[in-house]
């Protein structure tokens, strides 16, 4: 037992991505510092005690995964999907509201709330790989109406059970780039992404003329049209965070030393540990803070696509493209929110907002990216 652990882990120093995972260390360790500073006035230290255990915990998932072959995995596909459907019809029962969406699990007993959509990111990416390899094999012509009818049926149905049940419109918009950068890549006709998009934009507005979206999310979008609209209400959150990012200016007001940041009035900046950490990070530690940010965030995504151009197969392209484009569109869609330029939608910021369910499911997504890196054939590309 003791040898063939440690032949393991020999062989996981190796051959598994290293550059990767100290990626994510050093943003994560970077994110508990934030999140240090941000809730100092709390008094507490149990948000970064929660996070570092979150970190141990997905630094041995990363481990595990990476000796993990999803291609093997993934043929029980039938027990995936049934999972995605289980997590997400618990949240009837089990779910918690936060901020008028049912999207966090909590169980009798648990310290911590578990968000089912962190899970279904990855293994929805691992799914629809394997339909869109599929579809390649077996119906070989991508472009075709059958092909985006299947495919896009997958994302309509666990989009529309995840937001009738959840009302989270944020991960369902995670959702639906994973599918938009996953099946432009493998040769969906244009054709289908202008007609999504019509359809997408005459139904929003039906349901508009309709009075069917809520109040808070209309004047959530409205806030980002006219940022003087509701200053004290709907654009309050994003008016504090623009004030913090502004402050800051080059090199910051110091850490542990942030107006906003430090302060225990209400009327500060909401939600600082989770939605706008990145505006802690502008500031205490200014434009350099928030530079340093980006590029952590942007080299892990840069990473996994230089793993998805070696990938020994299809398959495994398509789920490295659908885990950077997890990172890419939660990124952007945060930062945006930060920079009063997108809409409030609950996202958190990759590795740096504070949230243990969150952080363990990306170091996972990252572990398997690790596992396709350990089983590539570095000189050679499967992608086309």
């Amino acid at each position: 037992m003791a040898d063939h652990l440690k032949t393991t882990l020999s062989d996981f120093f190796r051959q598994a991505d290293l550059v990767l995972l100290s990626l994510c260390c050093t943003a994560t360790v970077f994110g508990m510092v934030l999140i240090t500073s941000a809730t100092q006035y709390k008094g507490t230290y149990r948000y970064v005690i929660v996070q570092g255990a979150a970190m141990v915990i997905g630094i041995g998932l990363y481990i595990f995964l990476s000796m993990v072959d999803v291609e093997l995995l993934v043929k029980k596909w039938k027990w995936i999907v049934g999972f995605n459907a289980a997590m997400i019809l618990m949240l009837y029962p089990f779910g918690v509201s936060v901020d008028g969406n049912r999207a966090w699990l909590h169980f009798p007993g648990m310290p911590v709330n578990i968000g089912p959509a962190e899970l279904i990111k990855i293994t929805f990416t691992l799914l629809l790989a394997k339909q869109l390899e599929w579809l390649r094999e077996e119906k070989r012509d991508l472009k075709s109406p059958l092909a985006a009818l299947f495919a896009g049926g997958h994302l309509l149905v666990l989009c529309a059970l995840y937001f009738g049940v959840s009302s989270d419109m944020g991960n369902a918009l995670v959702f639906i780039f994973i599918f938009a950068c996953m099946t432009f890549l493998a040769g969906f006709a244009i054709r289908w992404y202008l007609l999504a998009g019509a359809a997408g934009a005459a139904g929003v507005f039906a349901l508009w003329k309709l009075d069917a979206i809520p109040s808070y999310m209309v004047d959530r979008f409205h806030a980002i049209a006219d940022h003087s609209f509701e200053p004290l209400d709907a654009g309050w959150q994003q008016t504090r965070s623009l004030l913090a990012l502004g402050s800051g200016q080059l090199f910051g007001q110091g850490l542990f030393h942030g107006t906003q940041t430090q302060s225990s009035y209400k009327s500060s900046l909401p939600a600082r540990w989770t939605d706008f950490i990145f505006s802690v990070a502008g500031e205490e530690l200014g434009f350099i803070g928030c530079l340093a940010v980006i590029i952590l965030l942007c080299a892990i995504i840069l990473r996994c696509l230089i793993v998805a151009r070696r990938a020994q197969s299809t398959y495994a392209s398509y789920v490295c493209v659908g885990m950077a484009a997890m990172l890419i569109f939660q990124t952007i869609e945060n930062i945006g929110m930060c920079l009063f330029v997108m809409p409030v939608v609950g996202l958190t910021l990759p590795f740096f907002s504070y949230g243990g369910s969150s952080v363990v499911t990306l170091y996972a997504a990252m572990g398997i990216v690790s596992g396709i890196k350990m089983r590539s054939i570095p000189t050679r590309s499967r992608l086309r």
